[in-house]
């Protein structure tokens, strides 16, 4: 079920889409498990997609959507023929998840009017400001969080090997080098 969260996003950066509204729905939460699965596993050469869609139970198909815009934002990279599919195009640590949920499109707004401030008879409600707020600090919030942040909490690491991740804690450093994480 989508969860939708409106208002207008403020950003330095090259990859926000200020003139969408944010919404944090399926696809969104989808691009962030792929993309952390992806960072799980970085290091064993390129990750299927196949092999993604199995161990998070997303679609292939699905996937394959998703990662085509990724890789156009140029937050994938792929490979093809046998043995191909996909590997992050910059380290854990660069890529945040603010990043990823712009790169499929999505964006964090939780004002009525999508930041048009036509809220109520063509001009802003009372709470506008609020939820304009809201919106930029979800993304701010967001923006702070790398895969590589999530990839070190204990309750990712233990969701991962009960999905069928096998091996020691890794750490993926920023420059795509795994290292075993600590009490490994």
């Amino acid at each position: 079920r989508d969860v939708a969260v409106t208002g207008v996003q403020t950003c330095a950066l090259p990859i926000c889409r200020s003139d969408l509204p944010v919404r944090l729905t399926t696809k969104g939460r989808y691009a962030v498990t792929a993309m952390l699965d992806l960072a799980i596993h970085h290091g064993n050469g390129p990750i299927a997609l196949a092999d993604i869609a199995q161990r998070q139970g997303i679609s292939l198909s699905y996937l394959e959507q998703l990662f085509s815009r990724l890789r156009k934002r140029s937050l994938v990279s792929s490979v093809r023929g046998p043995g191909g599919g996909y590997n992050l195009a910059r380290g854990a640590s660069d890529i945040h998840i603010a990043e990823v949920i712009t790169a499929v499109d999505e964006n964090v707004d939780t004002t009525r009017c999508g930041g048009a401030h036509n809220c109520q008879n063509e001009g802003p409600c009372l709470t506008h400001d609020l939820w304009h707020e809201l919106s930029t600090r979800i993304y701010e919030y967001l923006n702070r969080i790398s895969l590589q942040d999530l990839v070190d909490r204990k309750g990712v690491q233990d969701a991962a090997k009960s999905a069928g991740h096998q091996g020691p804690e890794v750490r993926v450093d920023s420059l795509g080098s795994r290292g075993l994480a600590a009490g490994a």
